[in-house]
């Protein structure tokens, strides 16, 4: 995984990881030695992440609280929070479009999609919502057909950011 907002992603401040693979042999693989692309990573989906490592800049504690209270006011007025959310639920299709994946969510599909209490926020069109008590089946109507409905209208494939575990 590589991921990231605000224009920066985890690959530009890691400079290690450590994990330890199925058959417990531990490794610590350097930055340098992994291929990084938009919301990914050439590492191996067999690996457990024990730590990372990441560089800083020595900054003044006044600087770096500011930076974060702007950060966090922008994700407050943008991005539905302090409710039930997987968070950004698909990839922003780069090598199809330079359109965001909400702007073609918002063109192909009623914002009043819903499957139960599974639905799609009214704040940010890639944010799915467990309104009450959605279950597992209808939040996963809600992407797949989400994902039908933009292919359908717009022929660009989207794929999920979060990883569906059946």
């Amino acid at each position: 995984m590589n991921s990231g907002c605000f224009d920066n992603e985890f690959k530009d401040v890691l400079v290690s990881v450590q994990c330890i693979d199925f058959d417990g042999s531990v490794k610590m693989i350097n930055k340098n030695d992994i291929k990084f692309k938009y919301r990914g990573s050439d590492l191996s989906k067999n690996l457990i992440f024990l730590s990372a490592t990441f560089e800083g800049k020595k900054t003044e504690q006044n600087k770096i609280l500011q930076t974060m209270e702007q950060m966090k006011n922008s994700k407050e007025k943008a991005q539905p929070t302090k409710i039930k959310t997987g968070g950004s639920t698909f990839k922003n299709p780069t090598d199809q479009t330079s359109k965001k994946v909400w702007e073609l969510i918002n063109e192909s599909v009623p914002n009043s999609l819903s499957f139960g209490d599974a639905i799609i926020s009214e704040k940010h069109m890639n944010f799915f919502v467990n309104k009450k008590n959605a279950s597992f089946k209808d939040m996963k109507k809600l992407i797949y057909t989400v994902q039908e409905k933009v292919q359908k209208k717009t022929g660009i494939k989207i794929n999920p950011e979060i990883i569906i575990v059946e």
